[in-house]
């Protein structure tokens, strides 16, 4: 398995932005699928967005399209999420994940075999 490392949360009003980022080490970076999943308190890990191997690919959930962007970097293992326009409701602890299938819009926690530690990010009213 790869083993991530996710950094960049914090606390910030309703409309700013963030950047998280995920560093991967252990195995070849390019070999996975990458995605982001959230977990608010009581709630279920929902998906966030994916991007493919190469980077040419990415998919997001309806909640935040238009507002947050996956990117990676394979000369550094990495990858980010850019989110902007930041609501209450995007308030929960953020997770990276890797698995070497792709799975779209599909993408379910389970299909994950590979999880960071988590970040938290606050947005406030």
């Amino acid at each position: 398995q790869v083993q991530l490392v996710e950094s960049g949360g914090g606390l910030v009003q309703t409309g700013g932005s963030l950047r998280l980022s995920c560093t991967a080490s252990g195995r070849t970076f390019s070999d996975y699928t990458m995605a982001w999943f959230r977990q608010a308190p009581g709630k279920e890990r929902e998906f966030v967005a994916t991007i493919s191997r190469s980077g040419g690919a990415s998919v997001y959930a309806d909640s935040v399209k238009g507002r947050f962007t996956i990117s990676r970097d394979n000369t550094k293992n990495t990858v980010y999420l850019q989110m902007n326009s930041l609501k209450p409701d995007d308030t929960a602890v953020y997770y990276c994940a890797a698995d070497k299938g792709w799975y779209g819009s599909g993408a379910r926690p389970r299909m994950f075999g590979s999880w960071g530690q988590g970040t938290q990010v606050t947005v406030s009213s």
